[in-house]
């Protein structure tokens, strides 16, 4: 819109050079819409056109210079006037002066670090975008293309399984385990639950994955907890000695990586949360973090058959006789 006759006399596109082959990624905005947008990793060179197409040809347009930045910012929603920035990129594609027809710039920001993955929460935003610029006197004229960024991960060498107990002196004691500590965001878990002790009318059983995104730090710290999964292990009354086998696939459910103390702002933790209800409407549970991690393309050769193995450890029969966190001899 022009007021008092000034008015954006340009237009601009920023067009990637790979945009026909490039894949997209499908990521959620502030107002919970998804959309698609082209997907990079770190490292990977982001080079394409900058368009200023004049709005009125034959008509001068007067500049200050014209620019294309690589940004990677923080945004807090508590926050909103001040944007963290841990990338800034500039290329200057033109010096001050008048552009009498359209024009196009090409540009090439190479090998760029990007070392975080893109994150809309409920209180924190972390993007990537392009943004070109040209600078004037009185209004810029200026357009942004967003980009996703994921980050890449091989298989831990170290992912030992999740042992815990949940008890109640003299009425309950049960104990659950899981097959290892860390998953890729396709995984499955694995594990089981024994009943060694049960005097208690447990009614109904339950595992939870729960999302907590922390932002700010010292008094000013936020928390926002999100049942991410529910998955139901079992509905009326176990029995000693039972034990009941757990399979809960990940690939269904909109998770992001693990990110721990992201440049000092947020962090975003998973746990997954064991939920017992007696039939007086009592709740026991016991938490516990997992690891996420998304899956890089090139994996050790070594991943299937130790996961295999742990599955097959994980979905044997259940000996009674022999305590579930001792191995014998010949298992080791």
């Amino acid at each position: 819109m022009s007021f008092f006759g000034f008015g954006q006399s340009a237009e601009i596109d920023i067009i990637l050079n790979d945009a026909e082959t490039r894949k997209k990624a499908e990521h959620k905005s502030e107002d919970g819409r998804k959309d698609k947008y082209f997907l990079f990793y770190d490292g990977e060179t982001v080079s394409g056109k900058v368009n200023v197409t004049l709005k009125y040809p034959g008509k001068r347009l007067e500049h200050n210079g014209i620019k294309i930045e690589f940004i990677g910012q923080i945004e807090l929603y508590y926050d909103r006037g001040n944007h963290h920035e841990f990338v800034s990129l500039v290329k200057d594609l033109a010096r001050p002066g008048e552009l009498t027809q359209s024009q196009t710039y090409d540009f090439e920001f190479t090998h760029v670090e990007k070392p975080y993955e893109s994150y809309t929460g409920q209180n924190v935003k972390l993007r990537y975008f392009l943004r070109a610029t040209v600078s004037r006197r009185l209004n810029d004229i200026s357009k942004e293309l967003d980009i996703v960024v994921h980050t890449l991960s091989t298989y831990p060498e170290l992912n030992s399984s999740i042992k815990m107990e949940v008890g109640i002196e003299d009425c309950l004691h049960i104990e659950f385990e899981y097959n290892k500590s860390k998953y890729h965001l396709k995984d499955v878990i694995v594990g089981k639950i024994y009943f060694l002790l049960v005097r208690i009318k447990i009614r109904h059983m339950e595992i939870d994955i729960i999302k907590r995104e922390t932002t700010g730090t010292g008094p000013n710290v936020y928390h926002e907890n999100d049942t991410i999964a529910k998955y139901e292990i079992m509905d009326g009354a176990p029995v000693r000695g039972e034990s009941i086998p757990i399979r809960l696939f990940l690939a269904g459910y909109e998770m992001t990586p693990t990110m721990r103390d992201i440049n000092k702002k947020f962090s975003v933790r998973y746990y997954l949360n064991l939920v017992l209800i007696d039939e007086e409407e009592r709740r026991y549970f016991k938490q516990q973090e997992i690891t996420l991690w998304r899956k890089g393309d090139v994996m050790r050769k070594s991943m299937s058959h130790q996961a295999a193995i742990a599955s097959q450890r994980f979905e044997a029969p259940y000996n009674p006789e022999k305590p579930p966190n001792q191995n014998s001899e010949d298992d080791s």
